[in-house]
């Protein structure tokens, strides 16, 4: 029985090694809240990582039946907490989805951002893997709102991260465009060098003066590449409304942020494998444009 260090959240004993290993070769996936090896160099850096008892380095070799621990990270007490009240859409022991506000970034190294909110907003896991700072899943832009996927445990951070890499989590988004757009469609330019696909199907359309035409739209990506939905829009000519970045100069509505909403996740849950859906009422805005679309709305798979 391995015993445990007073001040460890994990414990690892060494396994049967023919030729001794360098415990940077050795630790990465063996402890659930660091499953990366790059995670565990840094942790190693950090001093984090005890060798029976004893600071490791990189480099200590390792001969089998070591025992191995892993500190907390004191640096994880330290980090900002915001004082910003989240709506928490779906919630359990291992895994939360949120509805992210506009206007504020999901994380990063400013002070105000989601992630440094979460600990406010969500319970303690009870997971033996539960991670000290719940870890958003992935991004969404600066003024982007909706579902975002967080991740309470390692285990679950990891099953999300590598469902949302295989495309096997539904996402589907609600924006609105300008110009001529046909009822339905798909996008498939590359971004940065890699394939991207996008699938739409218009819900309601409006005649507009200035933009020509405004369409509310649902949108499914096949991909998730950096700004996806901005730019395959813009390039075939609908940029989407207030978008400052992509926008058509001269066209651009001021003192709106973007019209662009995480509407629904579908996924399957990452430890007990039971289907999620989750979704994300719009801001108002788009039901001042689009009141009657948004109030039936029932968005269809594309």
């Amino acid at each position: 029985m391995v015993e445990q260090d007073k001040d460890s959240i994990e414990e690892h004993v060494v396994s049967a090694l023919e030729n001794p290993v360098r415990l940077s070769d050795y630790a990465g996936g063996q402890f659930t809240s660091i499953p990366s090896r790059k995670g565990m160099k840094k942790a190693i850096d950090q001093g984090r990582v005890l060798c029976d008892g004893k600071t490791a380095k990189t480099a200590t070799l390792l001969h089998g039946g070591e025992q191995l621990s892993l500190l907390a990270n004191p640096a994880v007490d330290h980090l900002p907490q915001v004082d910003l009240k989240l709506r928490i859409l779906w919630e359990d022991d291992a895994m939360a989805i949120l509805y992210k506000p506009a206007g504020i970034l999901v994380s990063g190294n400013k002070r105000f951002t989601v992630r440094n909110a979460l600990r406010n907003n969500l319970q303690p896991s009870s997971a033996k893997d539960a991670l000290q700072l719940p870890e958003p899943a992935h991004r969404l832009d600066y003024d982007t709102t909706g579902c975002l996927l967080v991740g309470k445990t390692a285990a679950a951070l990891m099953h999300l991260n590598k469902a949302l890499a295989q495309g096997s989590i539904t996402k589907t988004y609600l924006c609105v465009c300008q110009g001529l757009l046909p009822e339905r469609g798909s996008i498939e330019k590359p971004i940065d060098g890699k394939e991207a696909r996008t699938h739409f199907r218009r819900l309601a359309w409006q005649k507009s003066e200035r933009f020509e035409q405004l369409n509310l739209v649902a949108v499914q990506l096949e991909t998730g590449r950096t700004h996806q939905i901005r730019k395959h829009f813009s390039g075939m000519g609908c940029p989407l409304l207030a978008d400052a970045q992509y926008g058509t100069p001269g066209k651009i509505l001021q003192g709106k942020s973007i019209y662009l909403h995480a509407y629904q996740l579908q996924l399957a849950h990452p430890i007990t494998q039971e289907p999620i859906k989750v979704s994300a009422p719009p801001p108002k805005k788009f039901r001042r444009l689009f009141p009657e679309a948004i109030n039936e709305l029932a968005i269809p798979i594309l």
